[in-house]
């Protein structure tokens, strides 16, 4: 009785919670769970609050009532084997306050909007600026955070309301074995005498083998993060597998894979180098019929670019906007490209990008990859987006 009792009136002051910040705005961009920037290897990488409300999940919690809800961003990392996580987090000025969530069974961020994603370690007073996981805890730092392989964390990080300040992350995961020939090559197979599902992931101009994150989803058996550049698999259904490769200095790839359990398959991905004057068309990016309204299918694909540049913050780009027309360049099909380029900077601006890394151009229908398409797929392929490395 008394447990029923704690659980309604959790839940009351939970809806009123909820029921009270029901009308702000709501997104899955950068200052949300489910958008949060993916990190998949050590770096130094430079993200930025939006300044912006969001309906925050942690009123779940409540150890948490101290926690700024108005101005977060949140980052996800999955452990790509055994190992001991350290990081450090820093802004100009005013504080900084973070939060830990391991996940347990359920997706992460599920587990969190219910309240019963554990919090690893959580630093929530508003005294510093500089903050994270260390071996030499205080001032901010708290101890390291072990992790086995697979594990996946998601981190919030929260600021002053409206503020828009930029945050430098220094992230490092040490794992607790390094063995060469296991960073290469990874072999997951269970079955010797079954089909064999492999993945190669190779320089486009060298062939040289390439350390890649490569994460599956949608494959029900296999899914997960694999950390490799030859993965070995066992398939025993049939599926459309969603495949993304990462490896920092490369444009990323994303493919869809169907799978057959009963013949051996082997995939090659082939990455190009990121340099000055590559450039690479972003696939699944499209608009409303004569407008620069990106559509919501387009989504997954702008997170992908945003997690790209924010993993590569070294780069700048030109967001590149093409139509397809037939004739020559119109003014209206000149204003579109321009408008959709503008709206692909708008967006990676507002999830997070620094504006002065970001370029826009319109090119019309003067750049077709077909100058007389017969087919509804040539046409598409006309009308495109293209990010060009200044």
């Amino acid at each position: 009785m008394i447990k029923l009792l704690f659980f309604l009136v959790l839940s009351i002051y939970s809806f009123g919670i909820f029921a009270q910040k029901s009308k702000r705005i709501t997104s899955d961009g950068i200052n949300t769970c489910v958008g949060a920037v993916n990190i998949f290897e050590d770096g130094d990488f430079t993200l930025q609050f939006t300044g912006k409300k969001t309906e925050s999940p942690i009123t779940r919690y409540f150890s948490l009532e101290t926690v700024e809800v108005d101005n977060q961003l949140w980052v996800a990392f999955i452990a790509p084997s055994n190992g001991e996580l350290t990081f450090s987090a820093d802004k100009h000025s005013g504080f900084l306050q973070m939060v830990v969530f391991e996940q347990d069974r359920k997706e992460i961020c599920t587990e969190i909007n219910a309240g019963i994603a554990e919090i690893a370690r959580m630093y929530i007073k508003k005294e510093s600026h500089h903050i994270g996981l260390d071996f030499k805890t205080g001032n901010g730092f708290l101890y390291t955070l072990k992790m086995q392989k697979g594990k996946k964390i998601n981190i919030l990080f929260a600021t002053e309301e409206k503020n828009t300040d930029k945050m430098h992350l220094k992230w490092h995961f040490e794992p607790e074995v390094v063995s060469i020939s296991e960073s290469k090559t990874l072999d997951r197979r269970f079955d010797d005498f079954a089909p064999t599902f492999s993945v190669k992931v190779r320089d486009s101009k060298t062939q040289e083998p390439l350390v890649a994150s490569i994460s599956i989803e949608e494959s029900r058996g296999v899914d997960g993060l694999y950390v490799a550049s030859d993965l070995f698999l066992n398939i025993d259904r049939k599926a459309k597998m969603k495949l993304k490769c990462d490896v920092e200095g490369y444009f990323f790839k994303d493919s869809i894979i169907e799978t057959n359990p009963f013949e051996d398959q082997a995939i090659l991905i082939t990455l190009n180098r990121v340099k000055k004057g590559a450039s690479i068309k972003i696939e699944d990016i499209e608009f409303k019929a004569g407008s620069s309204l990106i559509t919501d299918a387009s989504i997954p694909k702008l997170k992908r670019l945003k997690d790209f540049l924010l993993l590569n913050s070294q780069i700048n780009i030109e967001i590149q906007g093409h139509v397809f027309a037939i004739g020559d360049n119109s003014m209206m099909g000149q204003k579109i490209s321009e408008a959709r380029a503008k709206r692909v900077r708008k967006y990676l601006i507002e999830n997070g990008i620094d504006k002065d890394r970001l370029k826009a151009k319109g090119y019309g229908n003067t750049m077709p990859i077909f100058e007389e398409p017969k087919f509804s797929y040539e046409e598409q392929a006309n009308r495109r987006v293209e990010i060009l490395v200044l």
